[in-house]
């Protein structure tokens, strides 16, 4: 049987319909202000959205409490160069819930030899002792960032070895042939610039080298020996990060800024203070701590430039303002809440 025009025509229409109803995001929308009235300072959630989050968010188990058994963790096991001062029932515990937060399905031996536990012939067990001083470090040093809240493990890994996102260096910047050579990577979709046309390597000029992400001028007319002069292309770059940012906590440009002056420190949320030290504080460890790892990963665990892998603001957050929802896990684990050094 053939069908005519019109019964074609309306077939597409509801094949259309039943596309949209099911793909697009649908109201209702909730809003919340949180700055200064008529300055757009909302966010805004929708609550389908906003309920799959909660639920991909959710602090793991918190394991029982022990007794302490009144010998330290280091009298017990041989070759502890961290962690080594804490009560072997504390360290006991301790070993278990990062188990469970990083590789609950290779158990132990995703670190260990099981025939030796002291060797460090895997490359796992080495990480993780640069892990651990990180969290430490991470939880003392950057509380401008963290807080009290902080972090463990479990804030980036989430039950598996790698976390979900992380980046390396991009060796495929495209760029414009003939008059426009300057590999700008722009106009590709990409998940770093949440599918916008902004250039997409936006992590290695600020979350690894020391880039100035400042693209309004201070003064009028500037000129270029005052250093205050950026271009278009540069602006570009510096929205690239901010939209990462945005996309990467869930939140629109208000969180931080305020729409009748986004350069104002003044007008600004005090969340932009703590994105400002977040960016610095990111882009230390991944000087600092993780690209250093290339020497000690294997060639499966790095990128296509042999770099190891970094972190961005999505490697915690996970698409929330705060991460876990700003759940602390350190109150049911101290121990991390204080500095970890390796000893030699």
């Amino acid at each position: 049987m053939k069908l005519g025009f019109s019964a074609i025509i309306g077939l597409t229409a509801i094949a259309g319909a039943v596309f949209v109803a099911t793909t697009f995001t649908t109201p209702p929308i909730d809003s919340v202000q949180r700055g200064y009235r008529g300055t757009g300072m909302i966010q805004s959630y929708q609550d389908r959205a906003y309920t799959r989050l909660v639920a991909a968010n959710q602090a793991p188990e918190v394991l029982p409490a022990v007794d302490l058994e009144g010998k330290k963790a280091s009298v017990e096991y041989k070759n502890l160069t961290v962690l080594g001062d804490l009560d072997k029932a504390e360290f006991d515990r301790l070993m278990m819930a990062m188990t469970n937060w990083v590789s609950p399905d290779a158990g132990c031996n995703y670190c260990h030899n099981p025939e030796d536990m002291a060797s460090d012939e895997l490359y796992t067990k080495v990480v993780a002792r640069r892990m651990l001083e990180m969290v430490g470090t991470i939880n003392t040093k950057f509380k401008a960032h963290v807080a009290n809240t902080g972090v463990t493990c479990y804030t980036c890994h989430r039950g598996q070895p790698v976390p979900s996102y992380v980046w390396y260096t991009d060796t495929n910047i495209s760029h414009a042939s003939g008059y426009a050579p300057i590999p700008s990577g722009q106009n590709r979709a990409a998940a770093a610039v949440a599918y916008t046309a902004l250039p997409y390597d936006v992590f290695t000029p600020f979350l690894k080298d020391a880039t100035d992400l400042r693209v309004i001028s201070s003064q009028a007319l500037p000129q270029t020996d005052t250093g205050a002069r950026k271009s278009i292309m540069q602006a570009e770059w510096t929205y690239g990060l901010m939209t990462h940012i945005s996309d990467g906590l869930g939140v629109n440009c208000t969180y931080c800024h305020n729409t009748r002056s986004f350069t104002d420190w003044n007008q600004s949320s005090p969340q932009r203070v703590v994105a400002w030290n977040a960016i610095r504080h990111v882009r230390e460890l991944n000087n600092t701590v993780l690209d250093p790892l290339a020497k000690i990963l294997p060639a499966s665990r790095l990128g296509p430039a042999g770099d190891a892998p970094k972190i961005n603001c999505t490697t915690c957050h996970q698409g929330t303002f705060k991460p876990l929802l700003g759940v602390s896990q350190l109150k049911d684990y101290p121990e991390l809440a204080t500095p970890l050094s390796i000893k030699k």
